[in-house]
């Protein structure tokens, strides 16, 4: 797993610590930065009153690993594929069995690869697979819309994450959706399952005969 593409020859840089003591010298005298402006937006999840930004850490460099670096302790690896509710020969797609407060789906590679190990004709099929996805998602009566999020953080075993935002609960619009998923209570079990099972059947409708995805070369 290659991570990252590392710099190249005459390619610009940034440096953490000249951006962290920037970010310091432009803070107030107590060390914190003003809030952002999209404090203020409609979307934004709290209230602003005696809201503070964090003063900045300095920089862990190098970075720590990630959960499931390695592929032969990978718990993304070593699910079988009947804990997904779908998989093909080179990608699989994870529901949590578990309710959630929106539906959401997590598109995940039979590989150990990261993003930037993809070659070219699995990008392509990775964009297919998650146009399949917001298609099943957006099929559910009462979504609004759809939202695609690859942050990478966390695990390393590559997963992008695609989430249905609830008609009408414009509060939910936007970057803010992935915190809402962690404020409004989860969906009762029978209709999370039927959800879960509804988007397990759109998937393989939308698959090959072969339940797989097609080659591009």
């Amino acid at each position: 797993m290659s991570g990252p593409t590392g710099p190249s020859d005459g390619a610009p840089s940034i440096d953490p610590l000249v951006i962290t003591a920037r970010t310091r010298a432009a803070a107030g005298p107590e060390g914190r930065s003003a809030l952002p402006r999209v404090a203020h937006w409609p979307i934004f999840p709290f209230e602003t009153e005696g809201l503070q930004v964090r003063a900045m850490n300095d920089p862990v460099l190098p970075e720590p690993p990630r959960r499931d670096e390695d592929a032969d302790t990978c718990t993304v690896c070593a699910q079988p594929d009947d804990q997904f509710v779908w998989a093909g020969a080179r990608w699989r797609i994870s529901m949590s069995p578990a309710p959630g407060s929106v539906p959401n789906l997590v598109l995940h590679p039979r590989d150990h690869i990261d993003f930037a190990d993809l070659t070219e004709p699995q990008g392509a099929e990775m964009g297919v697979l998650l146009v399949r996805m917001e298609r099943a998602l957006a099929s559910i009566d009462g979504v609004g819309r759809v939202h695609v999020y690859k942050w990478g953080d966390g695990g390393a075993h590559l997963h992008v994450l695609v989430v249905a935002r609830p008609r009408g609960m414009m509060q939910l619009r936007g970057m803010f959706l992935s915190t809402w998923m962690d404020v409004l209570p989860p969906l009762p079990a029978e209709e999370w399952a039927a959800i879960r099972a509804h988007l397990g059947a759109r998937l393989a409708a939308a698959a090959t005969p072969q339940g797989s995805t097609p080659q591009y070369r």
